[in-house]
């Protein structure tokens, strides 16, 4: 059953992202008060409450010392406002377990449901002081982001590069639509400095290798590298990344603008390793004109999945129901990945919450959860998704999948947002227009688990500090509100700052834009799917063989997901080895 604090946080529509922005914009809001004003004094109460529901959103215990210390009042103070909101039920005792006596703290379902109705009408009267929306939609804005309704950003324009940048600038990137659009406005900006020769693109395993070559080499080729997300923990724990905290505070870059769960995927133990340049969701596009014609429901489910696309199924007519990410490698292990995060759940025993900064003990110390009966409920989805899919699916990846669906020969498609606004841009799409993009379908009715995926701009370790502090102004550009939305409006549906899914040419551009900006908002986004620990290669590049054994070549499931698990252990062991 749930909690009435849980029912109320529902009604508010605030996610704890925003409720921990919330608290912290409250906290900073009234200590320059106490501070600056003669005779102020701490709020005893107040600075409880706040410290108390911060802790619990952060999921940190805390106990009487550590709260009344974190309110910054005298013990004696603090123990007896303590002592009473024991008493008035508004905080609750926790045992600390093991025998001991003592407790730790957290604030109760009252005091909850109070704070989160209290902190819904801050973020309503903020909105309609600023204009950003009127009071009745609050919701319709994220709490923190810096942008404002109808504000329309200006087109991009070279002058925009802050600062100094050096004219031979490197870069290392993915070789994808969106790079090579990027490639080609900085050049067209910067023809005085930059040229297409500057630019490196290379898919992604042999960018991979050259991240890593770069990151080592003391004299590095490139100036920015463009990371994969899930490569994060590796490149950062193998001192292949340059810090970038020191550089961002003098760079035309606000994290704020950014949404929470996505600029924490370039922060590592605390520190800020890469810029998020755009991000890219997993969703399920299907074919709208198909749908209605048969009397179809768009599914939510793998079951109701399952069922629509052998509805579709028309193989005789080389008509498909569904495509999907089935090759070899990394492309089935990145969908064995998604779909066990459908099931609310994912490799390693993490958290299942999106991170504003990655941290892991020794990776060794980290259950694998593989082995799992989750894994082989995605494992035997798999199999049944075969049976509905093109006949050459065992060999399918990114770019196929997309190919198939666009030439009109599959009702369904998984497919990240990025490559899905081809369906409605390519002049060559069969299908635009009549297409509907849905968020991905779990195991069962539930919450929805879409995950992120996209690049980091980086700088390597070794670039010279005073060289990075040029750099740091190419970066911003090309991640500046301005830079993005011209990409969006190129048809590519890149939105990770809140200023650039409130422009309305933006929102206009593509429906993408608008419903991924819209899952945001409903904390429907999930970074955990593929943690970024250190060993994510190890872990990837072993369930490519083993899930693709089970799916295609009649090993018995079981023992490949106990094989992979085997398998990963065995070379962390080997690697751990002195």
């Amino acid at each position: 059953m749930k909690s009435q604090a849980m029912t109320s946080a529902a009604e508010a529509e605030l996610t704890s992202h925003e409720l921990s922005r919330i608290v912290d914009f409250l906290r900073k809001l009234r200590t320059p008060f106490d501070e600056g004003l003669p005779d102020a004094k701490p709020d005893v109460f107040w600075n409880v409450v706040l410290e108390l529901v911060d802790a619990h959103l952060r999921q940190r215990p805390i106990d009487k010392s550590g709260l009344i210390t974190l309110a910054r009042v005298p013990y004696s103070t603090g123990n007896r406002m303590v002592t009473k909101m024991v008493a008035d039920n508004l905080i609750r005792q926790v045992p600390r377990g093991q025998g001991l006596k003592t407790h730790f703290l957290e604030p109760s379902d009252k005091l909850l449901t109070a704070f989160l109705g209290y902190a819904n009408h801050v973020k309503a009267h903020l909105a309609k002081t600023f204009g950003l929306r009127k009071g009745t939609e609050a919701n319709e804005y994220y709490f923190g982001g810096s942008y404002f309704a109808s504000q329309i950003i200006s087109p991009v324009q070279g002058g925009d590069i802050g600062g100094t940048v050096p004219g031979d600038i490197r870069f290392l990137l993915n070789d994808d639509n969106y790079f090579a659009s990027m490639r080609n406005m900085w050049s067209d900006f910067r023809n005085d400095l930059g040229r297409k020769s500057s630019f490196d693109l290379h898919r992604l395993p042999q960018l991979y290798s050259k991240a890593l070559a770069t990151g080592k080499c003391r004299t590095p080729d490139y100036d920015v590298v463009s990371l994969n997300m899930p490569w994060l923990g590796e490149f950062a724990e193998k001192g292949c990344l340059a810090p970038l905290d020191e550089l961002l505070t003098d760079a035309a870059i606000n994290a704020l603008d950014f949404h929470p769960s996505v600029w924490g995927t370039g922060n590592w133990n605390g520190t800020q390793y890469g810029i998020p340049l755009y991000c890219t969701i997993e969703i399920l596009a299907a074919r709208r004109d198909l749908f209605e014609e048969q009397g179809l429901t768009y599914p939510k489910t793998f079951d109701e999945t399952i069922r629509a696309a052998r509805a579709l199924h028309r193989p005789g007519g080389e008509f498909y129901g569904i495509a999907w990410n089935g090759q070899r490698g990394m492309p089935i292990a990145n969908s064995f990945m998604f779909f066990l995060a459908a099931c609310k759940k994912t490799v390693i025993d993490i958290p299942l919450r999106n991170q504003d900064s990655w941290r892991y003990d020794r990776f060794e110390k980290l259950k694998l959860q593989i082995n799992t009966d989750a894994s082989l409920e995605v494992i035997e989805y798999m199999k049944q998704l075969v049976e509905v899919s093109p006949p050459d699916i065992a060999n399918m990846d990114w770019e196929r999948r997309i190919t198939c669906f666009m030439s009109g020969q599959a009702g369904m498609a998984y497919c990240w947002t990025m490559r899905a606004a081809r369906f409605e841009h390519e002049l060559s799409s069969r299908v635009a227009r009549r297409v509907t993009y849905l968020s991905p379908p779990s195991r069962r009715l539930g919450r929805i688990a879409a995950p992120i995926g996209g690049f980091l701009m980086t700088i390597p370790a070794q670039v010279p500090p005073s060289r990075q502090r040029q750099i740091i102004n190419a970066i911003a550009w090309m991640a500046s509100p301005e830079a993005m939305k011209a990409h969006v409006k190129n048809g590519f549906p890149v939105a990770p700052r809140f200023s650039v899914c409130a422009d309305p040419e933006a929102l206009a551009s593509s429906p993408i834009v608008r419903m991924v900006d819209q899952m945001a908002r409903r904390d429907e986004l999930v970074t955990w799917a593929r943690p970024p620990v250190p060993e994510f290669n190890l872990i990837e590049r072993t369930l490519g063989l083993e899930i693709h054994d089970a799916v295609f070549h009649g090993k018995s499931p079981r023992q490949a997901i106990r094989d992979a698990e085997n398998t990963i252990r065995r070379e962390v062991g080997r690697d751990a080895a002195p």
